[in-house]
């Protein structure tokens, strides 16, 4: 009876939204038939009219021009970026020396002591054995460079998400205004932000940590500001009745609250400073990075992978320690100040002593006896899959043969019908979208977007781009959301998928764009599949987490009504799990976006190649007008895909 009671408003608001949607599109229909013969009367060819682009090479070649001149004489550079760029070094090299000051067996047993005080026993020796596994493939010393170069980068991205996250969080009007900023940093490619910061610090590592930053601080100020705006208000109540200030109740109340957000926003600052490991080489940052871009320069997929590796495994460790920790606060299962000191006290003693040990016997250094070569095999392995999978594979096909019929039946369709479309027809359909699933605020911002991407004068390479994600985001849901479901039925699934999930986020694009290059060839299938690959794992995450979260008691009503597996996952699950769905795909979007430009590199062409050739040819103008025009995109991807989620949540 209270289940049937409980439809009635749920249904009444069904046929509210149903409604609210029929009205919409007859209003659409009648602007139509209005505008489109006015359209198509002016603007009959359907190209990006001259008249309204804008051309920003002559301007941004004249800054790019300035700061070149004046980069060794202006006050500017010599007394504000100088000490910042000095800073930098000062603070890497400090921790450089400290780490090669410790030895390999200090390191190691340091990190699995603090493994063991936050999570156990298991993951202690799982940290030890992935340090030691960094020596064992002879990249000890660029494993510490790398490591020095995170901790200060990760230490200056918390330091900036958090002052952002603190001010967004405790003002309405400074989040609304720094929504936008946050997403431009998340979404504009490391390449397009990588030339400015060249060209004002030049190459090597201060350019490398503070392009790091720009990359690594929006998770941490988004959830610094989620968990201070999610701030238990009957708690913040009471403390306020106490007569407390306001930076008592922050510093006794909203930060303590906030402590799960915190360290998740640690976690997610970590994971994508480590995923910048590879990029940051490319402008002098040295370390594994370093190792990895110049093994797929030469395409030696083994001495890549044999440096990929010990990203892949810092990455799992430090997800590992802090996802321990924000589950161990968020428990409260933290120990009093007495018996947590002590531990810490020896665990410090112990770490010390072997760091002695090591000086003492002169073991500072790996030993080279104890190395172990995998570059040959993997590359065997590699020449082995293009030798015979590439092509001439009986009844199924090579790979090439596949990545052919997909760029002949999906690719080039999609691309030519896009730019086929006269542009404001294009803005007529992203309006449509945009404003069925949300308000006129949303469509307004949508077409906003979408035209600005022809006013840069790039319209045709950006549909040609939109076209490739539209394509990668496809093929990535629904492989996502089969694997998905069966880790959300099965544990001992999403057991055996977390590893593999884990190596495929954290290895850096790089590495795996040498296999998917000798498997499919060059061109735009295989930025496709590099893009598949790199956003896979998020929607999965998501989407699984998603399902495994409905009510339990709705599916159980469910089963005791006679549903087959199937109806329960249709009629039930999907519906109550949309919005980690529209997350999910919301992700997708912007992952698939990240890679564009690691698709230029492969024959993708369009916006990616174009961000590249700016880089490598120092052309400020190219390279930011095509990631501004990325950014443009993705904004208006993200406005027609998640505003369904807080529209259904703002009438439910």
């Amino acid at each position: 009876m209270a289940t049937a009671t409980a439809a009635v408003p749920q249904t009444g608001v069904t046929a509210l939204l149903k409604h609210r949607v029929v009205g919409k599109l007859l209003l659409l229909a009648l602007a139509a038939a209005i505008l489109i013969p006015i359209a198509n009367a002016r603007w009959a060819s359907g190209t990006w009219p001259d008249a309204l682009t804008v051309d920003l090479s002559e301007p941004l070649g004249k800054a790019s021009d300035w700061i070149i001149d004046n980069r060794d004489s202006h006050p500017l550079f010599l007394y504000f970026f100088g000490h910042i760029s000095n800073a930098v070094v000062l603070s890497v090299r400090t921790v450089y020396l400290v780490l090669l000051a410790a030895g390999w067996a200090g390191v190691t047993a340091a990190a699995a002591l603090v493994a063991w005080r936050v999570a156990g026993v298991r993951l202690a020796i799982g940290t030890g054995v992935a340090f030691l596994a960094c020596g064992l493939l002879g990249m000890w010393v660029p494993t510490m460079q790398t490591l020095a170069l995170m901790v200060v980068a990760v230490l200056a991205s918390v330091v900036l998400g958090m002052l952002l996250g603190l001010a967004a969080g405790l003002s309405d009007r400074t989040f609304r205004a720094l929504r936008p900023v946050l997403d431009t940093m998340q979404v504009l490619p490391a390449f397009a932000y990588l030339l400015p910061v060249v060209l004002v610090f030049g190459i090597g590592v201060p350019a490398a940590v503070l392009a790091t930053v720009v990359y690594a601080a929006p998770p941490m100020a988004r959830l610094t500001a989620l968990g201070l705006r999610g701030a238990d208000a009957g708690v913040m109540e009471a403390v306020e009745s106490m007569g407390t200030t306001a930076r008592q109740r922050l510093l006794t109340a909203r930060l303590p609250l906030a402590r799960k957000e915190l360290l998740l926003g640690l976690n997610q600052t970590i994971m994508m400073a480590l995923s910048m490991a590879v990029i940051a080489s490319v402008i002098g940052a040295g370390g594994l990075g370093d190792r990895v871009y110049q093994a797929l320069a030469s395409v030696d997929v083994g001495a890549a992978l044999a440096a990929g590796i010990p990203i892949v495994l810092l990455a799992v460790v430090l997800d590992r320690v802090t996802g321990a920790a924000g589950e161990r606060m968020g428990s409260g299962s933290s120990q009093s100040g007495r018996s947590g000191w002590k531990p810490w006290g020896y665990a410090a003693v112990v770490a010390v002593a072997v760091a002695l040990a090591g000086r003492f016997t002169d073991r500072l250094d790996w030993p080279e006896a104890w190395l172990v070569n995998i570059a040959e095999p993997v590359n065997r392995a590699v020449d082995w899959m293009t030798d015979h999978l590439y092509s001439g594979v009986p009844y199924i096909g090579g790979t090439a043969d596949w990545a052919g019929h997909f760029t002949t039946w999906v690719l080039d369709p999609v691309r030519d019908g896009l730019q086929w479309l006269p542009w404001w027809s294009v803005l007529l359909i992203v309006a449509t979208l945009a404003w069925l699933i949300g308000t006129w605020r949303t469509a307004l911002t949508a077409v906003l977007a979408m035209a600005a991407i022809g006013v840069l004068g790039v319209w045709n390479p950006s549909l040609d781009t939109l076209s490739q994600v539209l394509a990668a985001v496809a093929v990535t849901l629904v492989v996502g959301f089969a694997i998905a479901v069966a880790a959300a039925r099965s544990e001992r699934v999403e057991r055996l998928l977390r590893p593999v999930l884990d190596v495929f986020q954290t290895m850096p694009q790089f590495v795996y764009l040498i296999p998917v290059v000798a498997l499919f060839g060059v061109g735009r299938a295989p930025a496709v599949a590099a893009a598949v690959v790199y956003a896979l794992p998020a929607v999965v995450r998501i989407t699984t987490q998603g399902l495994r979260q409905v009510n339990p008691a709705a599916m159980e009503s469910s089963r005791s009504l006679g549903a087959t597996s199937w109806q329960q996952l249709r009629q039930v699950q999907l519906p109550l799990a949309r919005p980690a769905l529209l997350l999910a795909i919301n992700q997708g979007v912007v992952l698939v976006l990240a890679v564009v430009i690691i698709g230029g590199l492969v024959g993708g062409g369009a916006l990616g190649y174009d961000v590249v050739f700016g880089l490598a040819q120092g052309d400020l103008a190219t390279g930011l007008v095509a990631g501004g025009a990325i950014v443009c995109l993705g904004l208006m991807l993200d406005r027609v895909t998640q505003p369904t989620e807080r529209r259904t949540r703002k009438g439910a």
